[in-house]
């Protein structure tokens, strides 16, 4: 179960050096409006210092983490949605993601010219939802267009969707995002194949400078304030600073870096795990002597679906899971020491995972 994540913003405010310092793919950074013609694709690999804790338990020839999909689309311009700079082309790419970073500058840097002439993310940001709100208002009119010709021979369903859709334009239309149209839980069914990007989880990324990387600045408390009344999370990381830290290739001189800048670990950890969080995620494990690895696998899963994240025919082919709970694993020192301690588990397809389980598939080919 790979994470898709798409990162939005405006030009010349740091999503692609965003970008670079977690991801694999590096993308080329300007200073220049519209440069990009292309959207940026990289996978990540999610921090989990489990896997370390768990390889120094039972010998194993790997680790495998569990990785994010990123998207970093070019950046988006005032007029988008009439077709201004590039970026509009390329809002379709964030469709199939699910969930949007949205980065906002909030540092100062008379060499790096803002596209709106002032540093202001609170404008920045409404701004960037506007432009996304219009995007999602012209899905939902297609689709109303597309109902209106079925309606016509009394197809129930058609006008059922169309009752629904209705009421997103207009929530649309009074720039309110998708998420909180008045529709009941079973209606929005109606929008699901049009993957409205206003109805996506979203988190806020402040790109500070150096000096405001540990406590933020006067630009992130306009944000946070402005955010204030919504469920969000916002986070505060100074982008040139998490570069320099991805350019070290030693731990030892990540963490003295770190320390020096007042940082207990990398802005993109927390990023990264956040996102997790965002899309209420959570890991458990496999372990045995030729890998650990780490799955993703959503909260309130049963053990079944576990399986079907490893494999289809574990799922399938379902018959019980052996589970160990992580803290017992590390605490106990291994498989046998749980199963002497009685921390060792047979479960069956009723059991709900939890964060960190230790599982063990045994299933009919």
């Amino acid at each position: 179960m790979a994470l898709k994540c798409g990162i939005v913003g405006l030009t010349n405010i740091g999503k692609t050096t965003i970008f670079n310092c977690f991801s694999e793919t590096k993308a080329e950074v300007t200073s220049f409006s519209f440069s990009t013609d292309k959207s940026n694709l990289g996978t990540v690999k999610v921090p989990d210092n489990r896997l370390h804790e768990l390889l120094r338990v039972q010998e194993s020839e790997k680790i495998i983490p569990t990785v994010v999909d990123i998207i970093d689309i070019p950046g988006i311009a005032k007029g988008a949605s009439e077709g201004e700079g590039t970026g509009n082309k390329f809002l379709g790419d964030l469709r199939n993601t699910d969930a949007l970073i949205h980065v906002l500058r909030c540092f100062d840097d008379e060499n790096l010219v803002h596209i709106e002439g002032e540093i202001d993310p609170v404008r920045d940001l409404e701004l960037i939802n506007f432009e996304l709100q219009v995007k999602d208002l012209e899905s939902v009119e297609k689709k109303i267009t597309r109902l209106e010709k079925i309606a016509k021979s009394n197809d129930k369903e058609a006008i059922k969707g169309l009752e629904v859709l209705k009421i997103y334009k207009e929530h649309l239309e009074n720039f309110k995002p998708a998420k909180s149209a008045p529709v009941k839980e079973d209606e929005k069914i109606h929008v699901r194949d049009l993957n409205l990007l206003t109805i996506k989880p979203v988190m806020y990324v402040c790109n500070v400078d150096e000096l405001s990387a540990v406590n933020g600045n006067k630009y992130s408390e306009a944000v946070v304030e402005a955010l204030k009344e919504e469920n969000v999370q916002v986070l505060v990381i100074a982008a040139a600073l998490e570069a320099d830290i991805a350019e070290l290739e030693e731990a030892e001189e990540r963490q003295e870096f770190l320390e020096d800048a007042g940082l207990s670990e990398p802005g993109m950890d927390k990023l990264i795990r956040a996102a997790y969080d965002l899309l209420n995620l959570q890991t458990f494990f496999t372990v045995g002597p030729k890998e650990i690895h780490a799955w993703t696998l959503k909260k309130g899963m049963s053990a079944p679906e576990a399986a079907g994240v490893i494999h289809s025919d574990l799922q399938k082919g379902f018959i019980r899971a052996e589970v160990m709970h992580y803290n017992d694993f590390i605490e106990l020192g291994g498989e046998k020491n749980c199963k002497d301690k009685g921390k060792f588990y047979v479960e069956g397809k009723n059991y709900i995972v939890e964060d960190g389980d230790i599982l063990n598939i045994r299933f009919n080919v």
